[in-house]
C-alpha cells in the first residue's frame, strides 16, 4: 500500500499497490477497471500520519488540525483500516505523531507541537508533556519522534530546532545529552541501522540515535562549469568516498 495526504480538504488516501503498478505496465485490465484507492474514514485536515506494526498488529495515527486518530487494520472479510480511538480538542495542535507500545503492554500516541512533545494515554485518554524546550521562548520546529530500539517502546529521541534530547514516556530526561545538528536540518529521519540523517541546506549529516555523535557527511562540491561531485566523509577517515 502507498498512502498519501491529497486534495483541499488533505484526506488521507491509501492506493493499492497493485493498482499502481498496473498504472504503469498496463498488463492487467481487471486490476486497471477497479478503485485503485480508498480514503480513511472522512476524516480531513491531515497533517501527518504513521503507520506502526505491533506483532501482528498493523495501526494507524493521524495528526489533524485539532485532534490526533487512531486506525487499526481489519483483516478480510473488511480488508481497511476501522477506527479504533479518538482524542479531540487537543491544547497544542499536533503536528507529527507517532503511536509506541510501552512494555507490549500499554499503548501511547506521542506529539509534537510548536511548544513541544506530548504524551496520550489511549486507555485513559490523558495527556500529559513529556518534553517543552524551555529555554527557547518562540515556537519550535518539530522534526521527529524517534522510538529508540531494544527499549520496550518507552525511551524516545524527540527531535526540534537544531537539537535533539533523550525522554521517556513519562516526561523524564534519560541522557544528559544534547543531540546539536552541524546545521538547522529541514527534516530529520531514522534509518533502521541505529542511525539518524539530518538533511541541511549545506550538508546531510549521518548520527548515532544512541549517542547523538556525528558518524558521517553528505556534502556536494561545485565544479567549473556547473558540475557537481557527492562526497560522504566518515569521522577517522582521511580518505573521502566521492560520487
Amino acid at each position: 500500500m502507498s498512502w498519501s495526504p491529497l486534495g483541499k480538504k488533505n484526506k488521507l488516501r491509501v492506493y493499492y499497490l497493485s493498482w499502481l503498478r498496473n498504472k504503469i505496465l498496463h498488463n492487467d485490465p481487471e486490476v486497471e477497471k477497479k478503485q485503485g484507492w480508498t480514503t480513511v474514514g472522512d476524516l480531513e485536515g491531515c497533517v501527518h500520519y504513521n503507520v506502526v506494526k505491533y506483532e501482528r498488529i498493523k495501526f494507524l495515527v493521524l495528526a489533524l488540525k485539532n485532534s490526533v486518530e487512531v486506525y487499526a487494520w481489519a483483516p478480510k472479510p473488511y480488508h481497511k483500516f476501522m477506527a479504533f480511538k479518538s482524542f479531540g480538542d487537543l491544547v497544542h495542535k499536533p503536528l507529527l505523531v507517532d503511536l509506541t507500545v510501552e512494555e507490549g503492554q500499554r499503548l501511547k500516541v506521542i506529539y509534537g507541537s510548536s511548544l513541544g512533545f506530548h504524551a496520550v494515554d489511549v486507555d485513559s485518554g490523558a495527556v500529559y508533556d513529556i518534553y517543552l524546550p524551555s529555554h527557547i521562548q518562540t515556537h519550535i520546529q518539530s522534526h521527529a519522534i524517534i522510538i529508540l530500539p531494544n527499549a520496550d517502546g518507552v525511551e524516545l529521541l524527540v527531535c526540534y530546532e537544531d537539537e535533539g534530547v533523550y525522554v521517556n514516556t513519562y516526561g523524564r530526561i534519560t541522557k544528559d545529552v544534547v543531540l546539536q545538528w552541524g546545521e538547522m536540518p529541514t527534516s530529520v529521519a531514522y534509518i533502521r541501522s541505529n542511525q539518524i540523517m539530518g538533511w541541511g541546506e549545506k550538508a546531510i549529516e549521518i548520527r548515532s540515535v544512541e549517542t547523538g555523535h556525528l558518524d558521517g557527511v553528505f556534502f556536494a562540491s561545485v565544479r567549473s562549469g556547473g558540475s557537481s561531485q557527492v562526497y560522504f566523509m566518515t569521522l577517522g577517515r582521511s580518505n573521502l568516498l566521492s560520487w
